[in-house]
Formats: structure tokens, C-alpha cells, sequence
């Protein structure tokens, strides 16, 4: 300041602003450094495992440009073209926090279930108690599900009960008693009770939402037990199905939601071949209503595809809240209907995997911000 006493304005101003602009771009490579860092450290371990994919430079694709499938033969190629294209506006976030630098699907919570199991040598009855379930996870793009639970005595899987459907409940009460009767004490020490929570659908295959498998030669069956088990992903076959890459970018100016559908990892192989056929489809819903349908190209004989293929939505700021995005990746066949290989609902009140990808997306406007998803049946 004591400079500016002595120099006439002009001269002042002439000696100042280029140390200020060079203070600028200073900041701004820094910044720029530490962006392509972070995108480099967060794609290093694809490096491990390269695999068949497809040139990742087109990440600004528009509908029907998208790019053809074309197979890189050196794995470390298509991981930089990625690496050079996720360093421009996206921002890759990990499904836990903001500064984990794992790359991968959230450990999904599913809530939990409460019951109780009790033995009566007299009847040489075992008793069942289903309760209650707490927080399970919406299934429904309404943001609800319709919970009922199987039971079964493995490892006999012909015999199975079942409760009441709870309609539209994330905290359902069934408070139903089941009887196996005429069971030895000896046999029944030999099983297993397994639970399965279930999303009643009725136009299609219910959705397993989580079990809970408990040995009886565990538990003290003289006396009526109670048990709240936290429920784990169903290993029926609706578990191990892959992971979809996606970046969601909101415009509150232009009213729109732009889904990038960028690459899977580990499909599910759908084809006698061991392989699959992927594309993907994205419905855009309001409430209950189908709205808009837009689809990927089909990545031929794949189970690790990059698509990189960017779809716009148009969202007024009214319906976000009631608002669903159905995203499927389903396996083409020729001669038969295509399978559902699986599915991710995007909203603000579906699963916290998929809350919490809704949420960065509000809270970053204009910038891509990308997310694993684990598919789900």
C-alpha cells in the first residue's frame, strides 16, 4: 500500500494486475492437478484387471452418437482414455464418504426382522414367531414396498410357510404364529431356520429384499426365544449380478437430469455361451406413469462393457420429488424375449445406495458425479 502513494494510479495498476493473474493460473493448474490425481488414484486398480472394452473418450456423447463397439487389445489403453475423460466435470464419489477412495457398490443396508423360535417336548411342536421388520429398503419405484417373509426348515425346502403381505410398509408388524408339528427334538436340531423377506409383485417375480438362516442346535429351545437379525442379501440367485458405473448431472436452468451410463463390471452370463449381450434401458417416471424410454447399443459377447452413452431427461423442479429414473441392463436374444440381468432405481427416497447418488446429484448441479451401483433382481 505505501507503493501506492508514491505512483501515479495508472503505473500502479500496470505493475500489479499481471502478479495477479499469475496468481490466478497458479490456482487453477494446482486445481487442475489435484482433479486428475484424485480421477487417476480412483481408476488405478482397473489397471489390475483390464478387460475387453470399449475406447472411453466419448463421454459427451449425445443421444443416437453413440460410440461404436470397438475393442481396445491393450487393456491400459481404454483405462486412460477414461482416465482422460473423467478429468474434465465429473466428480467420482465413493457410495460411502466423500473421502473413502473406494471404488465400489455400498455394503446396502436391508434392514433387519424380528422374530422368536421356541420348542414343546410335551407336543413335540416347534414354534415360530414372525413379528416384525424395521427399515427395509424400497423396492417399488413408488419408494415402498409390499414385505411378506418364507420360512423353511432346511434343509427341506418342499415345506414352506408364509405370512400376510404388509402393502406399502418399510416397518411392517406381522405378529403371525407357525406351527411344525410333530417334530422330533432330535430332528429339529438338525435344521435350519431360514427366513426370507420378500417384495410382494403382482404382475411379476417377487423381488427378495433379505434372509436370515439361524441353526436350531444353536439355540436354547426350551424357552421361547426373541431375535432381531440383521437381514443379508439372498443367495437365491438374486445376488451376483454386476455393477453399473453411472454419472447423473442436474441443470436447474435447462430442467434437466442427464444419465451417463458409462461401463458394467462382472454381468451376470445369461447366454449357454457363458457370456451375455448387454444393453441398457432407462424409463423416466413420474409417480406411477411411464414417461419416456431411452436404450445403450448392444455390447456383443460381454460381461465387462463400456457403453459411455448420455441420456438427458427432461425434469421440471416441481417433479423431482416424484420422480423415478428405472435404470435395467437386460442380455439381447435373438430368438427369445430378452432377460433382465438387473436393475437400479434413482430417486430420492429408493434405496441409501441410490438416495445418496440422487442427493450428490441435487447438491452439485452442472457436474457429473459418478457412482457404483450393485444391480439388484
Amino acid at each position: 500500500m505505501t507503493l501506492a502513494r508514491h505512483l501515479p494510479r495508472g503505473e500502479v495498476w500496470e505493475r500489479e494486475v499481471p502478479c495477479i493473474n499469475q496468481a490466478i493460473r497458479s490456482l487453477f493448474n494446482l486445481n487442475q492437478r489435484i482433479r486428475k490425481a484424485d480421477c487417476l488414484e480412483l481408476l488405478r486398480s482397473e489397471n489390475q484387471t483390464p478387460s475387453k472394452t470399449v475406447s472411453g473418450r466419448n463421454m459427451g456423447n449425445k443421444p443416437g452418437n453413440s460410440p461404436k463397439g470397438t475393442n481396445d487389445v491393450d487393456g491400459h489403453s481404454s483405462v486412460s482414455d477414461l482416465a482422460n475423460s473423467l478429468t474434465g466435470d465429473m466428480v467420482m464419489l465413493s457410495p460411502g464418504s466423500e473421502e473413502d477412495d473406494h471404488e465400489g457398490p455400498v455394503n446396502e443396508k436391508l434392514g433387519r426382522i424380528q422374530f422368536s423360535v421356541g420348542y414343546s417336548f410335551a407336543e413335540s411342536n416347534l414354534t415360530v414367531k414372525i413379528l416384525k421388520g424395521q427399515d427395509l429398503p424400497a423396492k417399488d419405484f413408488s419408494g415402498t414396498s409390499d414385505p411378506f417373509v418364507k420360512l423353511y426348515l432346511l434343509p427341506d425346502k418342499k415345506n414352506r410357510l408364509e405370512t400376510k403381505v404388509k402393502h406399502k410398509n418399510l416397518n411392517p408388524s406381522w405378529n403371525e404364529t407357525f406351527l411344525f408339528e410333530g417334530f422330533p427334538f432330535e430332528k429339529v436340531r438338525e435344521r435350519t431356520l431360514y427366513l426370507q423377506v420378500l417384495d410382494f409383485d403382482r404382475f411379476s417375480r417377487n423381488d427378495p429384499i433379505g434372509e436370515v438362516s439361524i441353526p436350531l442346535n444353536k439355540v436354547d429351545l426350551a424357552h421361547q426365544q426373541t431375535f432381531w437379525k440383521e437381514l443379508k442379501p439372498c443367495s437365491d440367485g438374486s445376488a451376483g449380478r454386476g455393477d453399473l458405473l453411472l454419472s447423473l448431472c442436474y441443470n436447474p436452468t435447462a430442467n434437466t437430469i442427464t444419465v451417463n451410463c458409462i461401463k458394467a463390471r462382472n454381468l451376470k452370463a445369461m447366454d449357454i455361451g457363458g457370456t451375455s449381450d448387454p444393453y441398457v434401458k432407462l424409463w423416466l417416471m413420474h409417480k406411477d406413469k411411464r414417461v419416456e424410454k431411452k436404450k445403450t447399443v448392444i455390447i456383443k459377447r460381454c460381461l465387462n462393457p463400456v457403453f459411455n452413452e448420455s441420456f438427458p431427461f427432461e425434469v421440471p423442479a416441481h417433479m423431482l420429488r416424484e420422480t423415478t429414473i428405472i435404470i435395467t441392463v437386460m442380455d439381447k436374444d435373438k430368438f427369445s424375449r430378452n432377460d433382465v440381468i438387473g436393475k437400479i432405481y434413482l430417486s430420492w427416497k429408493s434405496g441409501p445406495a441410490e438416495v445418496k447418488h440422487w442427493k450428490d446429484m441435487m447438491s452439485r448441479p452442472r457436474t457429473n458425479v459418478a457412482q457404483w451401483h450393485a444391480l439388484k433382481a
